[in-house]
């Protein structure tokens, strides 16, 4: 039996960059990860920016490539072909999901869940197309709508827009860039750290605050976000 090859993780892209940073050798740092040299310079030459290698951009471009044969409905497919088809009959995507498995049950291919087809649908880029597809919609909105309805009553601010009308690319983490934002108080809230997590690839990044401060964590989460790639800061939700 061969060799099976892994891919890289997070963790291992970051011991790259540090290694770098620090003057190592790649093949020092191939040792240190127990990876074949070729593996660790195909992957410092690909994601290489100026001078910098950027485990960042590293894990972003490799969850791309992992995606790129895994998109079912993409523009022209057939299988997006036939939910428009059936969308424009006035189906909703929980029948159309159904009526596909019923029509081809041998062919797992063409076959897709309501929930992708909802997906697809407000993952799409703003233009005749995903307002055509969403008008079609039983109960049209510009973006998803929470499940439940219930009103929540614990206490809100003014003016806040609710973490769960974030648009659905967000939501199911269909895209990278969109990041969250939270405290690690210590004992009597004495000392502050802030969290930010990237949703897709759940990269963290710690912040050093000088307190729990609305301040404090503005002035942090900017300082910090400084060295995030331009690409890569698409929206931020604090909790």
């Amino acid at each position: 039996m061969g060799n099976h090859y892994s891919q890289l993780s997070m963790d291992e892209r970051n011991q790259i960059q540090r290694c770098i940073n620090e003057g190592w050798s790649l093949r020092a740092i191939a040792v240190r990860l127990h990876r074949p040299p070729s593996a660790v310079s195909r992957e410092v030459a690909r994601n290489t920016v100026g001078k910098s290698y950027d485990a960042l951009r590293a894990g972003h471009a490799a969850l791309m490539r992992r995606r790129r044969g895994t998109i079912k409905l993409k523009t022209g497919s057939l299988l997006l072909n036939r939910v428009c088809a059936l969308m424009a009959e006035s189906w909703s995507p929980e029948q159309i999901a159904g009526r596909l498995r019923r029509m081809t049950p041998d062919d797992p291919s063409l076959h897709v869940s309501h929930e992708t087809i909802y997906c697809a649908i407000y993952a799409l880029p703003r233009g005749e197309l995903r307002s055509e597809l969403i008008a079609q919609l039983r109960f049209a909105h510009k973006a998803r709508m929470p499940r439940t309805r219930g009103q929540d009553r614990r206490g809100t601010l003014p003016n806040m827009t609710s973490i769960h009308l974030r648009p659905i690319e967000v939501a199911a983490r269909l895209v990278p860039g969109h990041w969250e934002g939270d405290h690690i108080k210590g004992p009597g809230n004495r000392s502050s750290v802030g969290t930010l997590v990237e949703r897709k690839s759940r990269y963290l990044m710690l912040v050093k605050l000088r307190d729990g401060s609305a301040e404090a964590t503005l002035e942090g989460f900017t300082r910090k976000f400084r060295h995030v790639p331009f690409a890569m800061k698409k929206s931020l939700t604090y909790d």
